[in-house]
């Protein structure tokens, strides 16, 4: 993992403006922000198209960030080695698009990235249970993938304290990542509850400064 403070905020480009994204990725490295989650999606595995290999390589020649890649597409293994040569730092895919996850997850490793593991609102734990070990994040979705601006879905909250035992059951240190309504309002108790990188599409970019905003969500995540 890159350096990183212990809470990581992660602006989703989907929220973004799409006209300019290479001035929107420079003007999060300038507010501070380190990471940067691309929601990618096929039309297929989620209703919704967005963005593919070739926007991110275009773009990884402007940033520094890292990028944290969100495949909600079917049949991940087909483009791995696509994002990976495209820029992409970590790649996550959905559990429930996989086939054969253990093989997908050891491929990814294989690619160099950093691997990922989503899991949809109501899919349960126990789909990653056994991979824990090789993974360096999962990430619990706070909505059902596909759109954004979506509100939270309660149930979720108990599902990452529950994932946060069971990782450290087994001493591992996989992040937990939530994505989907997280807010200033809520991002502190979902720390509470377990989850360490929070990503937040338009409760971030609708609230311009960009530094101002970063501020609003670590000020509310680390208050005591």
């Amino acid at each position: 993992m890159p350096t990183t403070p212990p809470n990581i905020l992660t602006p989703s480009l989907l929220s973004s403006d799409f006209s300019r994204i290479g001035e929107e990725l420079v003007a999060l490295e300038q507010a501070g922000l380190e990471w940067v989650h691309w929601d990618v999606m096929d039309g297929a595995f989620v209703p919704n198209i967005t963005f593919g290999p070739p926007v991110i390589k275009a773009c990884r020649k402007r940033s520094r960030l890292f990028f944290d890649v969100h495949l909600m597409i079917q049949e991940p293994d087909r483009y791995l080695a696509d994002f990976v040569d495209a820029g992409a730092n970590m790649l996550c895919v959905h559990a429930e698009a996989c086939v054969h996850l253990e093989r997908t997850v050891s491929e990814i490793s294989r690619l160099g990235a950093k691997v990922g593991v989503a899991l949809n609102p109501h899919t349960p734990l126990n789909m990653v249970e056994y991979l824990l070990p090789q993974l360096d994040m999962v990430l619990v979705m706070t909505v059902n993938p596909g759109f954004g601006g979506q509100s939270f879905i309660p149930f979720t909250m108990h599902k990452v304290r529950q994932l946060r035992a069971m990782i450290q059951e087994i001493g591992a240190e996989t992040f937990i990542q939530v994505d989907g309504g997280v807010t200033p309002d809520n991002i502190r108790e979902l720390a509470d509850h377990g989850a360490n990188v929070f990503v937040s599409g338009s409760a971030f970019f609708g609230y311009p400064p960009y530094a101002d905003r970063l501020e609003t969500f670590m000020r509310a995540v680390n208050k005591s």
